[in-house]
């Protein structure tokens, strides 16, 4: 038994069981459906969903890939699909094109690196939605068949590292952004229609020198997008090829298996190609340059959307505002993505917010990396802290291998959160407010301070979704009531923080029964009966000669929680409050 994830913008799915039986595969699916998609392949139906994006995991994911021809009735059922992608595979033999022939609504397709053989389709008018079409690293030979000139909305195409031969026909299509024909067998002459590509676009073949191009030509026509190889495009389609894509694959790879149970897999060699990553840095925010990841000027990552979105994701957190996944990249760059829910104000705004959130430049406020807006998905980029949360040291599994967090610890976790929320306040005019301080949105930097994350998001949501219990329990009275985060609710919220550090208790917690205990009233009805050393942790009563710094502590988070707002102190306050003795001497626990 293995247990895989899948977190897609399409879908959420987990594959919990997968047993091999003979050729068969039978999967036992848990699905969670942002948007209804039916698996119709498998039980044999005509798919009727407007839009459904399929990725076939390539050889290198997991051990998964396809070998062998596309059995018959198979891809031909998903007759609605509109994003298909097979690259990197071992899938052998001719152009299945009795079964792409039904597929009527392709806008992109991806097959490069595949062992395909013989001619290409002899007719592509059937697909005249066509947007994207690879076909590179395979071996595909015979002439390019004039009815490529009919794909009129394509905008990328890649016929390279083939065995095609002839002469290259009038590819006369104005839409057609970026061509690759390269390292081919093709003769004659260059069509006009062509001549505006570069060089590059045509080498490796046997063309006249007639109508040469200019080798210093740029790849692309002039244009303020960055440019990129042509199989690495991400286009504002290519975000349906989700986090977690390849796992995916796996419900194609059952139903083709299913759909050939009699048939006998056959091997074939799938050939080493180098892969090329063009980076795209920039904090531009040109109309040109709709739909692509963007990344801040202080940002040192190399990788692109599709990296991203093809990257292993193991889902971290689901919080008030959407969820955390864990991705790890091919290159072992390992990033967290927030893929947000329920943003409601317009891309303008949206961007402006990203700007401002993504020009703080503090050591207690983690970086926002980058970010991607598209009509159906918002996600942000940060970086991934190996030690976790401040919410998992505080309330992860306690007993063997548990480490309580010291007294020092808690006070830099403190310290740094102030400072980080106190420089946020001051940005985009003093008008910035973070809106979500919780521990589990806390971390430690490399100096063991605390550090802020998730900046920001409250601006973006309107009205605010309900919070899950724990997150309910940092809300300020008043934002309950009006829905609007403040400079004082923010300080509401690390008062609560604060009191998390000190108790070892979450805001809001079970107490074995159905009641449920908020944090902040706890602690007010056990300081009123001057039971005050009853709410600390009992892991800090360990260390001596720290209760005085506690109550000190104690008396500053209830400071930050009182009902009225007015009366709450300013986080520049409380800054100094928290941070009046940063160097505290060490203090070794006693062992009990």
């Amino acid at each position: 038994m293995e247990m895989f994830s899948c977190q897609s913008p399409l879908t959420q799915l987990k594959i919990n069981k997968l047993y091999w039986i003979s050729s068969a595969i039978f999967i036992t699916l848990t699905l969670s459906i942002g948007v209804r998609i039916l698996l119709c392949a498998i039980t044999g139906l005509v798919c009727p969903v407007a839009m459904i994006t399929l990725e076939l995991p390539p050889s290198g994911c997991l051990g998964a890939g396809f070998r062998g021809p596309i059995p018959p009735n198979t891809l031909s059922r998903l007759s609605a699909i509109t994003i298909l992608s097979l690259r990197s595979n071992g899938i052998s033999g001719s152009f299945p094109y009795d079964e792409f022939s039904k597929l009527r609504n392709l806008t992109i397709l991806f097959l490069q690196s595949n062992n395909f053989s013989g001619p290409l389709p002899p007719d592509f008018s059937v697909w005249n939605n066509l947007t994207i079409l690879d076909l590179s690293n395979n071996g595909f030979n015979g002439r390019i068949p004039p009815s490529i000139s009919n794909l009129t909305h394509l905008t990328a195409l890649s016929l390279a590292n083939n065995s095609l031969s002839g002469s290259i026909p009038d590819i006369n299509v104005p839409s057609l952004q970026h061509l690759d024909l390269s390292n081919n067998n093709f003769t004659g002459s260059l069509p006009k229609s062509l001549q505006r590509f570069p060089s590059s676009a045509f080498s490796g073949n046997n063309l006249s020198s007639e109508n040469a191009l200019p080798p210093a030509l740029p790849f692309h026509p002039p244009s303020s997008q960055p440019s990129k190889k042509p199989s690495k495009l991400s286009e504002p389609e290519i975000l349906g090829i989700a986090i977690g894509g390849c796992l995916l694959g796996f419900v194609v790879l059952a139903f083709m298996i299913v759909g050939c149970h009699s048939k006998k897999q056959r091997e074939g060699g799938l050939a080493t190609k180098k892969k090329e990553v063009t980076l795209k840095k920039t904090a531009s925010k040109s109309q040109e340059q709709n739909n692509r990841l963007f990344f801040f000027e202080h940002c040192s990552l190399a990788f692109d959307l599709e990296d991203l979105l093809r990257a292993s994701a193991e889902v971290l957190g689901k919080g008030t505002f959407g969820i955390a996944y864990k991705a790890a990249l091919e290159d072992s760059t390992t990033v967290v993505v927030k893929r947000l829910k329920e943003v409601t104000v317009p891309k303008k705004d949206f961007e402006q917010q990203m700007i401002a959130v993504g020009s703080i430049s503090h050591v207690n406020v983690s970086p926002l990396r980058a970010y991607y807006y598209s009509k159906d998905e918002r996600l942000m980029v940060y970086d991934f802290y190996e030690e976790g949360s401040v919410s998992a040291m505080l309330h992860g599994k306690r007993g063997e291998g548990h480490y309580p967090i010291d007294w020092e610890t808690r006070v830099k976790i403190a310290v740094g959160a102030a400072r980080g929320i106190a420089h946020i306040h001051t940005q985009n005019g003093g008008k910035l407010v973070h809106g979500n301080i919780k521990s589990s949105n806390i971390f430690l930097n490399s100096q063991g301070y605390g550090c802020v994350s998730d900046i920001g998001l409250a601006s973006l949501m309107s009205p605010m979704p309900p919070p899950v219990m724990r997150a309910a329990g940092y809300r300020a009275p008043e934002v309950t009531d009006s829905r609007k985060a403040t400079h004082a609710s923010d300080v509401y919220s690390y008062g609560v923080l604060l009191l998390e550090l000190l108790t070892g208790k979450s805001p809001m917690h079970n107490t074995g029964g159905e009641e449920v205990v908020h944090l902040v009233r706890w602690v007010n009805s056990v300081v009123r009966e001057e039971w005050t050393a009853e709410v600390f942790d009992l892991e800090l009563l360990r260390y001596p000669n720290i209760e005085e710094e506690m109550v000190e502590m104690l008396q500053i988070g209830l400071s930050c929680v009182v009902r009225m707002p007015e009366q709450r102190p300013t986080m520049p306050d409380v800054v100094k409050m928290v941070g009046g003795n940063p160097a505290r001497k060490y203090r070794k626990p006693t062992v009990l």
